[in-house]
């Protein structure tokens, strides 16, 4: 499988250069630094990573927003197009084909499986699923009303301390070993973190079950535990109709290129923190509200609009600016067209709730809402198209799990990225450094106590 991964690496570094671009100065200085492009899309970059050699300067971006921090094979996003791909496979396909398992294992070997490696991948997930018996017995010293993301971040870098800490950044096995026990931890962390906040028993995973099936399992085997207005437990044919939602919710999170969460475990990774450290930062920088909590807003908005013959008010309110008044769910920082993630989980939202027994007022008041905003001249002017969280705390909420969970699902789907993420920056060791950014100084100058 490694090899595999080292043939498309030697493809992708030929067509990384694309030319050079000459630099002048007012003072006459220049330099000559390379020019460099993607294999996809139409992104192009300069590599100032001679420019202070050259000239004495540093280049100033805050946010980074214009900055390429990393060469990557993983994720691919033209967000003028709506594109979206895992390895070159577009996010749609693989949601309609694959699951959560296949995905994973496309974001860390490159490929997808065929039936036998995805038998043994799976077999390795499963194995490894079980948490220590402290960990179980930690949850008890949590308060039942800690935020879930609080509880999270806690439990990742207790995890560190029951397994095999990286001491060998150049060590694949270990790699492998950390990425296959973060993921397969992942269900049993989440699932009686809800657990906890409910004032339920700790659940195990059950070895008949796939990953995310073991997760619902985990959530709702409690006798007469409702899922919505159902008992998901004793309805097979319900619970494989949520597994299959849930599982699409998973695969739409599991990566999206150099996001504020991805880019801290790459950072925290450059200073070779272990893996569970690492995607403990990431958590800790998914738990911002600009970052994860944006499926909890786009819930509370939806509430505060009240029922759908309200969305013409609230709609004017926005473009009027009134104070207060935000409109949640729609754009993003790098799309600037409809989110493929969003067009994959619209169709699925309403079946489910269907099946849960749970009609949504919510629902019908998003769908109202992106109505007008597909058809709104105000809103296509800015391009603010519905991104995938306008829909998915719809569906969680109908499956009466609490909205100050959500971010900690997102984080589950996320794991297998921030852990692909992370391996892939210790692997490509010609570029592999600390990430060390500069700074514009602007304090009191040298001064001297007297």
């Amino acid at each position: 499988m490694l090899s595999r991964l080292a043939s498309r690496t030697r493809l992708t570094r030929r067509c990384f250069s694309s030319g050079v671009a000459t630099l002048k100065l007012p003072d006459g200085t220049e330099a000559k630094l390379t020019m460099r492009a993607s294999v996809e899309g139409k992104d192009k970059f300069v590599d100032i990573g001679d420019l202070y050699k050259q000239t004495g300067l540093y280049t100033y971006d805050p946010g980074l927003t214009g900055t390429g921090m990393v060469s990557s094979e993983i994720t691919f996003i033209d967000g003028d197009e709506g594109i979206l791909t895992y390895r070159g496979y577009p996010v749609a396909e693989l949601a309609e084909t694959k699951d959560y398992m296949d995905t994973v294992y496309l974001l860390l070997n490159g490929e997808l499986p065929n039936a036998s490696e995805k038998t043994k991948f799976e077999g390795e997930i499963r194995k490894r699923m079980v948490l220590p018996q402290d960990m179980v017995e930690a949850y008890k010293a949590f308060p039942r009303d800690a935020h879930p993301m609080a509880m999270l971040g806690s439990l990742m870098y207790q995890l560190a301390a029951h397994c095999p800490v990286i001491v060998d950044a150049g060590d694949a096995a270990q790699h492998e070993e950390a990425c296959l026990n973060v993921i397969a931890k992942m269900p049993m962390l989440c699932a009686n973190i809800y657990r906890h906040q409910q004032n339920l028993p700790p659940t195990f995973p059950r070895e008949d079950l796939s990953y995310t099936a073991n997760f619902l399992h985990m959530c709702f085997s409690n006798p007469g535990r409702k899922c919505g207005t159902a008992d998901l437990m004793k309805d097979p044919a319900l619970f494989k109709e949520l597994e299959k939602a849930f599982d699409v919710f998973l695969m739409l999170h599991a990566d999206h290129e150099q996001n504020a969460s991805t880019s801290t475990v790459r950072v925290a990774g450059s200073a070779l923190a272990n893996p569970y450290a690492s995607i403990a930062a990431g958590i800790a920088t998914l738990w911002g509200p600009s970052h994860g909590g944006a499926n909890e807003a786009v819930v509370e908005m939806l509430k505060e609009i009240g029922t759908a013959d309200k969305v013409a008010g609230f709609v004017d309110d926005v473009k009027a600016k009134k104070a207060g008044i935000k409109l949640m769910g729609f754009g993003h920082r790098v799309y600037k067209n409809y989110d493929p993630r969003a067009a994959v989980f619209k169709g699925m939202v309403g079946n489910v709730l269907d099946k849960l027994g749970k009609p949504s007022t919510s629902l019908q008041i998003a769908k109202e809402l992106e109505g007008y905003a597909l058809k709104d001249e105000y809103f296509i002017k800015r391009k603010l198209y519905p991104n995938v969280d306008f829909y998915t705390g719809i569906m969680l909420t109908g499956m009466e799990i609490p909205s100050s969970m959500f971010t900690v699902l997102f984080a589950l789907g996320r794991t297998s990225g921030w852990i692909a993420q992370w391996r892939e920056g210790l692997q490509r060791t010609k570029e592999f450094k600390i990430v060390r950014p500069r700074q514009v100084y602007l304090g009191e100058k040298i001064r001297h106590v007297k």
